[in-house]
């Protein structure tokens, strides 16, 4: 499928359909493509979604602590190379669930080198995330589906650099997530728009996700065996 620059944002866009109604009804269909379209694309979304999850938890937890190191590891160089190593900027990360890469020991490494780290989180259901400030001292709390974030009276950011956790990726930048739509509402969103920085593992790599008006495609795309560019 085609991809369509909006000239105004800067950002990436894809062809249509829209589906992200397949998992929330708010998030809306606004180029009103053929239902039937709409629904196959949804169910392969969904079976490869299924399949990426389910490869990602055979993973010993020994593999799954060397692969994190390494993508760290690619994560710390893409930055430094592109971002004078993030320092003096906000850089929202996020805690790891599901079998994600962990990038926690980073996290406090980045800090100490002056970076200011931000974690995004649900305050409001179907609407943009938010990122509060965190530090190695910050007392977490639970937030939605268990997840650890700052607690309410945390300073709240707009981060200039985002990661994006990828269940599934291409070579055009494009994201596969969790299927509820909360990254790309949110970086639609934030202005001016972040670096954006996808986070995934190499074997997660699709020949396409085939993309959707509403997804937004990375800057940036870091796995354990590499870091490149999409644009």
């Amino acid at each position: 499928m085609t991809q369509d620059r909006d000239n105004a944002g800067g950002r990436s866009y894809a062809a249509p359909p829209c589906l992200a109604h397949e998992i929330d009804p708010t998030y809306g269909n606004p180029l009103a493509v053929d239902p039937a379209q709409a629904q196959d694309v949804a169910r392969w979304r969904k079976a490869q979604r299924q399949h990426l999850l389910a490869t990602r938890k055979t993973l010993s937890v020994a593999d799954h602590k060397s692969v994190s190191a390494r993508i760290a590891r690619n994560l710390d160089t893409a930055l430094k190379d592109r971002c004078d190593g993030a320092r003096g900027k906000v850089l929202s990360m996020y805690w790891p669930i599901k079998g994600e890469p962990d990038l926690r020991g980073l996290m406090t490494n980045l800090h100490a080198a002056g970076v200011t780290i931000a974690l995004p989180l649900v305050e409001t259901k179907a609407a943009p995330l938010v990122f509060r400030l965190w530090t190695p001292d910050t007392q977490m709390i639970r937030g939605d589906w268990n997840i650890p974030v700052p607690p309410a009276d945390a300073q709240r950011l707009t981060p200039d650099i985002a990661l994006a956790p990828l269940v599934g990726w291409d070579s055009n930048g494009f994201r596969l997530g969790y299927g509820g739509g909360y990254f790309d509402r949110t970086l639609e969103v934030l202005d001016p728009s972040p670096i954006k920085i996808g986070i995934g593992f190499a074997s997660a790599k699709l020949t396409t996700i085939y993309p959707q008006p509403h997804d937004i495609a990375m800057d940036v795309i870091v796995t354990e065996a590499q870091s490149f560019c999409c644009a």
